[in-house]
């Protein structure tokens, strides 16, 4: 069995965005040369998520909504968290989002359901941050 170890880096300007990443994690796949085995692929801050969903604007629009409804932003004051940094609504953001996503490796390429694709979200940005992937197989 083999591994491949790979960062990807983001320095998203705003406070949240979303990065499709499948390019960048197939990329990873053909470099590793695996043809069989697994991608982990997961966000390394805690104020960040890697999760698959469909790469389709209204629905990245709607995790937004969905989520500031859930955890929002402000008033700071709101949470015990903040003091040193105002960004205890990431925390709890990412907690619902996830930390990271696993995909079969299938003759070289992540094998996909219909519309599926992998996505960095950035929760509280402004800041070099990263993600891992770490493939296994044959």
């Amino acid at each position: 069995m083999k591994s491949f170890r790979k960062e990807l880096w983001f320095n998203i300007p705003k406070r949240r965005g979303l990065v499709n990443i499948t390019h960048e994690v197939q990329q990873a796949v053909n470099e590793s040369g695996i043809k069989e085995g697994l991608v982990l692929v997961n966000a390394m801050n805690i104020t960040a998520s890697v999760f698959i969903n469909d790469d389709e604007s209204g629905l990245h629009h709607d995790f937004e909504v969905w989520l500031e409804k859930l955890a929002p932003e402000k008033p700071y004051s709101q949470y015990r968290h903040n003091g040193y940094e105002d960004n205890a609504d990431a925390h709890l953001k990412r907690t619902i989002m996830g930390r990271e996503v696993v995909v079969a490796i299938t003759d070289g390429k992540l094998d996909f359901g219909t519309w599926e694709q992998i996505f960095y979200y950035e929760l509280d940005g402004k800041r070099k941050k990263h993600a891992l992937i770490k493939i296994i197989g044959e």
